[in-house]
């Protein structure tokens, strides 16, 4: 909920959204630290981004984006092969591009499911709320809320997102409010309240720390 007076932002909230967040006590000194808010979402259809994060669940960077050249190779036409075209292909296709036969699975889904309508445009995904685009798109093979949560902010730039069950974010809030050991969803979630309505920019600062103190760079808070 936002406080009184206040209105969702446009966009990710760049300035405003820093501004917002270094009052935090806990994302203050973080934002320092990092310096500007610098996430720029890379617009693309909600079908080619959700492919691509199939491609990318429990592997190295480096070998989910060489499947994805083998599969755009398959459609040298294309900037990237649209989901009639994935459903033009073999048996065995997509495994020939070194999916597992799950991922496989799920992009055929995923393109079944934007032929069919389910996964919308994205035109149509502007005007859906967050929650809505959750319930509709986690109905897909492969598809959980996470990944719903990483299309919302890093492809259609939606301002107000915290993906509570990100192991970056809760650790990266560890780190900055010198805890112990990691928070739990609700507690980060009654702790993100504040946040609002900038909780996307939250999420990349608690990334950023969590970079940070992966490299042992992350300067650790003086008593809140």
């Amino acid at each position: 909920m936002l406080p009184p007076g206040k209105s969702v932002p446009k966009g990710l909230g760049g300035r405003a959204a820093r501004t917002h967040l270094a009052a935090d006590p806990v994302l203050g000194p973080v934002v320092r630290q990092v310096g500007a808010f610098t996430l720029k979402p890379e617009r693309r259809e909600p079908y080619e981004a959700l492919v691509r994060a199939i491609a990318h669940q429990q592997v190295h960077g480096r070998a989910a984006e060489a499947m994805l050249r083998r599969l755009i190779g398959l459609f040298p036409e294309h900037d990237f092969p649209p989901a009639t075209a994935i459903l033009t292909l073999e048996d065995g296709a997509l495994r020939g591009c070194g999916f597992s036969g799950a991922k496989a699975a799920a992009i055929r889904d995923i393109a079944q499911k934007t032929v069919g309508g389910l996964v919308p445009t994205l035109r149509a995904a502007t005007r859906l709320p967050d929650e809505e685009l959750v319930q509709r798109l986690v109905a897909l093979r492969g598809v959980g809320r996470w990944t719903v949560e990483m299309l919302l902010i890093f492809t259609l730039g939606r301002p107000d997102i915290l993906p509570l069950d990100d192991f970056g974010v809760r650790e990266g809030y560890r780190h900055a409010a010198g805890l112990d050991a990691q928070p739990k969803p609700k507690e980060l979630a009654a702790i993100g309240a504040a946040w609002a309505p900038y909780r996307s920019a939250a999420a990349w600062y608690l990334w950023r720390a969590a970079d940070l103190a992966k490299d042992g760079r992350f300067k650790a808070p003086t008593a809140l």
